[in-house]
């Protein structure tokens, strides 16, 4: 059955698509960043087999509508270098942002070495060119290998959103905003379409659409919608030969746990998530920063064939959420939005870079997509 027809039955499950990676791939990730020898084939096979295993882990949890997990991808961003022609890598010093509202807020905090913001990757130097042919077909041959052994309700690959795009990027080539924010909609498009082509959904990974207020100290929060509403314009524009039903759009505000009090709020947002061209929205809601927020969308009209994907687990503790506050998490929205436009995810992926140590190790992960399963089976049972 598709998601149309489960969802008039029970309370769906799904996350945002990045899970933690053995830590075997992680090493030889590491080992290709610093140009060591690495065996081709030897990182492929590994690559295909933490897909098998990430696909068995979550249909083996009882998770609805699963993805790859991105364990080929250094990054949610960082993966673009491999993939886009006309940029090169930045200089080792780059650095990311010095100020913005929540570093200006709490500068302590953030010396002491918790993550802030991290800085553009690339900087395109000559004309965008979709260089990733070869990689995504791989991609996608091992997702479909992994699935011979599984039956989830929906599958979905986590892209780069365009405001992704231009936020890893530095233009030091077309010097002209709307002539960029074209160059990356007719480029990505190219990734989208191969992704649906192939039988599977794309999820726009768009963080920076929320975060943009955040990371721009003088900035209002009109100026920020303002912003906002130009991208999803390019975003449109880059999914427009994709049905609406194949695209899921995420937005959050960042995969570091801190103290979060410049978070644009969601009422500020409601609109302009809905005005793009996708069936299904994923944002924070479980981040104790964002769990009042389920209220604003009462009287919001919900398109019949649209679902809202609040988070009802976070990233943002290693707290495990027991089942009954996950289950009360989504009856809150299905009782302004309706059961059938309410699908229960995550905040936010929980894999990091390769280097990192993770913010919530894999054996918490584990246990919050128990919570999430399970709390879903029991909103389930108060809601249908």
């Amino acid at each position: 059955m598709s998601i149309a027809e489960h969802r008039t039955k029970r309370i769906l499950t799904t996350h945002v698509g990045s899970l933690p990676r053995p830590a075997s791939l992680s090493e030889l990730m590491v080992a290709r960043m610093d140009k060591r020898a690495v065996d081709p084939a030897a990182f492929e096979n590994a690559v295909r087999q933490a897909v098998v295993d990430c696909v068995a882990w979550q249909t083996g949890l009882g998770v609805d509508v699963i993805s790859d997990g991105e364990q080929s991808k250094t990054g949610f961003f960082a993966y673009l270098h491999e993939r886009l022609g006309g940029v090169r890598p930045r200089s080792a010093g780059a650095k990311g942002r010095t100020h913005t509202k929540e570093i200006n807020a709490f500068p302590a905090f953030y010396a002491a070495g918790h993550s802030g913001t991290q800085p553009a990757g690339s900087e395109c130097v000559d004309p965008l060119a979709y260089n990733g042919h070869a990689i995504l077909a791989r991609d996608l041959e091992n997702l479909k290998v992994a699935l011979k052994s599984a039956n989830p309700v929906d599958v979905f690959i986590p892209c780069a959103s365009v405001g992704t795009v231009e936020g890893a990027v530095v233009d030091m080539h077309y010097n002209n905003e709307d002539a960029f924010l074209e160059a990356i909609s007719e480029t990505m498009r190219i990734e989208y379409e191969a992704i649906v082509a192939a039988g599977f959904s794309i999820q726009l990974d768009d963080p920076r659409l929320a975060m943009h207020y955040m990371l721009n100290p003088e900035m209002t929060v009109e100026q920020a919608r303002k912003w906002a509403w130009r991208r999803v314009e390019a975003m449109n524009h880059s999914i427009r030969n994709i049905p609406a039903n194949r695209v899921r759009h995420h937005t959050c505000y960042g995969i570091n746990i801190g103290p979060r009090t410049h978070d644009l709020e969601m009422k500020h947002l409601t609109d302009v998530i809905l005005a793009i061209n996708a069936d299904y929205y994923s944002f924070e809601f479980a981040n104790p920063r964002h769990e009042h927020e389920w209220n604003i969308w009462d009287g919001v009209k919900i398109p019949d064939e649209k679902m809202l994907l609040p988070g009802v687990i976070t990233h943002a503790t290693v707290l495990v959420e027991h089942p009954e506050l996950v289950a009360q998490r989504i009856c809150k929205f299905a009782d302004v939005v309706g059961r059938e436009h309410v699908m229960a995810s995550t905040d936010c992926g929980f894999a990091s870079t390769p280097r990192a140590v993770p913010e919530v190790a894999p054996e918490i992960v584990e246990a919050k997509f128990q919570s999430l399963v399970e709390g879903a089976k029991l909103a389930s049972q108060k809601l249908f």
